[in-house]
């Protein structure tokens, strides 16, 4: 690898190497704080990397990483979202048995496979970054292992990624046999001389892409998502939710705008339909619950539903707006997703054994703690996409590129789904206008002022995008086009 090389992977290598210093630290002294604190200033240095990076983009480093700066702009997502979870943990797993010092080597370690798969470019890459992140996880979802809901979790996500994974693999090897080729530039330039595409190329995308729904939880593959979520810690699960989800999301934007996938009819209409039940599923089913982390965990279906129309507005309409309104969206759903569970990590106690993640823990909330009452209110209703929110704008990005790409059955399942969803919203807000109790009148101190000093930076961002969305735009769109646009088709590696 040349300097150059080195200057463009920066952020990368600075968070690789700060794991490292991690691991070694964590292995001659034991020290949560110490721990805790070692992997703040690791996220810190390797969003400060960020700028020296830049001048050296768009680089192919090898044949199985492509850096641009949609690669590092979704690496700084993770990363940010990898810091504001130590954030929240710090106080969360205080006073809990065990050692802990791993947790942070793990949340370091995920965002290494997430930053790895934002810049794949070959299917090798996409498994070496995909297998980092996941078997990261099945570690973080299991703390603290002396409660038996988290290990519960982590065994049946363990199991059932387990079967994404095979798809997924089982779906590449059908690729390579038609094509010979596992990059995904190669692979688009087969499809683009081999009009229509033969059954394998097919059958192999649809296997690839049914991995990719199970990973990102899409109706039908779903199922999985309200128990692990409910199951996980609190930070974990915004973990999960964000990091989890949006690097494999990223990987399926990079994939379909490179290989052209969607260019078939049948899978193009596949990929439609999955979005339209994610929508409308997602949202119903979430009317049933009363736990609040069951709750969002079927609002973050819908909400990966509504990512998919930017997906399909790349292969059927204007690639750049679809990648646009992807970013776009992404970004605030982190936003949200993060301070949503960072909220439920703050109200947790503990010694209370559990989260606090029934509706009836958040009762009479805002007589007793306004400022997180009122900023898990803003977050709720930006979920919903109400006006003066990042939430809005984000739904308005998505409206347009419907309306760019004619797809009229997606459109009115946004339109649907987001009205179903504002009535499980104001529910929870609902319970936290509620007189308390004796159930929540004793309630103590709630988090630290770290934690909910990041819950109301969040709540802040959210405020100010929302009525003024202009500067994460053009941060978006310098993403964008730095890939490079010819005729509306985006650019990846020759």
């Amino acid at each position: 690898m040349s300097g150059a090389d080195y200057l463009a992977t920066l952020p990368l290598l600075v968070l690789a190497g700060a794991t490292v210093t991690l691991l070694l630290v964590v292995s001659f002294r034991r020290s949560h704080a110490l721990a805790a604190w070692l992997t703040t200033i690791a996220f810190g240095a390797s969003l400060a990397a960020v700028p020296f990076s830049l001048p050296e983009l768009p680089r192919e480093v090898t044949p199985l990483l492509w850096l641009d700066r949609y690669a590092v702009f979704l690496g700084a997502l993770f990363a940010a979202a990898g810091l504001v979870t130590v954030l929240f943990s710090r106080r969360y797993l205080e006073g809990r048995r065990g050692d802990l010092e791993e947790y942070y080597v793990l949340v370091a370690t995920a965002t290494i496979g997430a930053m790895t798969m934002s810049a794949a470019a070959h299917f090798a890459s996409f498994l070496l970054g995909l297998e980092i992140l996941t078997i990261s996880l099945y570690g973080l979802i299991g703390y603290p292992e002396e409660r038996h809901t988290p290990l519960e979790a982590a065994l049946k996500y363990l199991v059932l990624s387990g079967v994404a994974s095979t798809t997924l693999l089982f779906g590449m090897a059908l690729i390579y046999l038609d094509t010979g080729t596992l990059t995904f530039a190669g692979l688009g330039r087969t499809l683009r001389e081999e009009m229509p595409a033969s059954l394998y190329l097919i059958v192999g995308n649809a296997l690839l892409l049914a991995g990719i729904a199970f990973k990102l939880s899409l109706v039908p593959f779903h199922m999985w998502t309200p128990d692990v979520y409910e199951g996980a810690p609190a930070p974990v699960t915004g973990y999960l939710a964000t990091v989890g989800k949006g690097a494999m999301f990223a990987l399926a934007l990079r994939y379909v705008v490179d290989s052209a996938a969607l260019q078939s009819a049948t899978l193009f209409f596949a990929v439609s339909t999955v979005a339209v039940l994610s929508m409308i599923a997602g949202n119903l089913l979430a009317l049933l619950q009363h736990n609040v982390k069951r709750i969002l965990a079927y609002s973050s279906i819908a909400h990966l539903g509504y990512l998919l129309i930017a997906l399909l507005v790349v292969s059927s309409a204007d690639a750049v707006l679809g990648v646009e309104t992807a970013l776009v969206y992404l970004t605030t759903y982190f936003a949200m997703t993060l301070a949503a569970f960072g909220v439920v990590a703050v109200a947790s106690s503990p010694s209370q054994g559990r989260d606090a993640d029934t509706l009836a823990d958040f009762e009479g909330l805002f007589w007793q703690r306004p400022a997180l009452a009122a900023s898990f209110a803003v977050v709720l209703l930006s979920l919903a996409g109400i006006p003066m929110t990042l939430g809005f704008i984000a739904k308005f990005y998505l409206f347009a590129a419907g309306v760019e790409g004619a797809l009229w059955a997606l459109i009115w399942a946004l339109i649907v789904g987001s009205g179903i969803g504002l009535f499980y919203y104001l529910r929870i807000i609902f319970a936290m206008t509620l007189q308390p109790d004796a159930h929540t009148e004793g309630r103590g101190a709630i988090g630290s002022r770290v934690d909910r000093g990041t819950v109301i930076a969040l709540t802040l961002f959210l405020i100010a995008f929302g009525v003024y969305p202009t500067p994460l735009i053009d941060v978006v769109r310098a993403a964008v086009l730095s890939i490079g646009a010819t005729a509306g088709q985006l650019v990846g590696p020759s």
